[in-house]
């Protein structure tokens, strides 16, 4: 996992002319021991509103290691990313680590919810923690709300005994973002991806939902796989309702995984190497979003060696092939997340010095409906 997050690209969808950075200056929105506390800052997520207030989460690090005592930080812009809030906590738990924040909103009710998970003081992804949800010293699945676009979060619920799978020593939400379907069957759904992984480092996918708003959750089948396992995910949905998922490789092929549901992720096809998309053992961010009259899916991750050159790539079939691929920030460029900005895509990304969480802004895109 890399140290810094930079934060946002603004994309134009309509790929008449390609996606390139706009000419407005990146904006650091979380700076290590500068305009937060932290040793370090990393994994972002980002989310705009229905109210048009951007969301930047990252976790501040008491030092540069994944479990480190980690807050989660918040910073919102009311100007579509040109200006930010000073960055303030919006859940912390002492000494122990909180990690892997995951955003998604409740359009009907506005509420925003974050997941997260959390780690005992001295816990490790690795370190052998209890395995399933019964024991309060195991890694715990948790999130907390906002019902006034981030100013102020809710205490945490624990959704580990509904959530977590006997057999998981640890889950991660995302990181990036989860999402309420638009279409089908199934529209209203709030749907969050995971990973989990057993007492023997086995790593698999699969998504909680709710159809309550967000007050309950329950968890889907895992995604099947065969030769290959997966980690760090995010879902998109797809014209029809169906939905898409997007996975960094735990083992396999140096290659994206891909599997599809038509169930609203309460079971997926068998997961599959995606040719196209290269896979630098990094975490990706994915959105959908109609463009130039077409639904399509974005997907960005790094594709140089040592985590570097931004990637953009576009699919108007449902992640099934990949209509456009533009190098949109060329060098280190690590982790990222997306969300629609107007007609562009606003991106929190990061770079590799483990100081700065930037968003900036990529035009070309031409997006529609927001």
């Amino acid at each position: 996992m890399e140290r810094l997050i930079a934060l946002c690209l603004l994309l134009p969808a309509c790929l008449t002319a390609a996606p390139k950075p706009s000419e407005t200056p990146a904006v650091a929105v979380f700076e290590a021991k500068k305009n937060i506390p932290h040793a370090s800052v990393r994994i972002p997520a980002l989310l705009m509103t229905s109210k048009g207030t951007l969301i930047a989460i990252a976790e501040g690090r008491d030092k540069a290691t994944d479990q480190a005592g980690n807050d989660l930080l918040v910073a919102r812009s009311k100007d579509q990313g040109k200006t930010w809030s000073k960055p303030t906590i919006a859940y912390e738990q002492g000494d122990d680590s909180c990690n892997n924040p995951c955003l998604v909103q409740d359009v009907k009710s506005g509420r925003v919810i974050l997941f997260f998970q959390t780690f005992p003081a001295g816990g490790k992804e690795f370190s052998g923690l209890p395995v399933g949800p019964k024991d309060p010293k195991s890694n715990r699945l948790k999130y907390v709300t906002s019902d006034d676009d981030g100013a102020t979060w809710s205490q945490p619920v624990d959704v580990s005994d509904a959530v977590k799978p006997a057999n998981a020593a640890t889950c991660a939400s995302g990181p990036g973002i989860g999402i309420q379907l638009q279409k089908g069957k199934f529209a209203g759904r709030l749907v969050m991806p995971f990973n989990s992984q057993d007492a023997q480092r086995n790593f698999v996918n699969w998504v909680a939902f709710s159809d309550d708003a967000g007050k309950t959750w329950q968890r889907g089948a895992e995604v099947p796989q065969e030769g290959m396992q997966l980690n760090e995910v995010q879902v998109a949905e797809n014209a029809d309702g169906s939905l898409y998922l997007n996975s960094r490789r735990w083992k396999g092929t140096a290659l994206r995984k891909a599997a599809w549901s038509v169930d609203g992720g309460a079971s997926w096809t068998k997961s599959v190497d995606d040719a196209s998309l290269p896979e630098p053992t990094c975490q990706g961010s994915l959105l959908a979003a109609t463009a130039g009259g077409k639904p399509a899916i974005f997907f960005l991750n790094p594709v140089g060696k040592g985590r570097a050159n931004g990637t953009l790539r576009r699919s108007e079939d449902g992640g099934k092939t990949w209509a456009e691929s533009t190098l949109i920030i060329p060098g280190p460029f690590a982790y990222s997340s997306m969300a629609q900005v107007g007609k562009d895509i606003g991106v929190l990304y990061e770079p590799n010095s483990n100081t700065i969480v930037l968003y900036r802004a990529i035009s070309g895109t031409n997006l529609e409906g927001k």
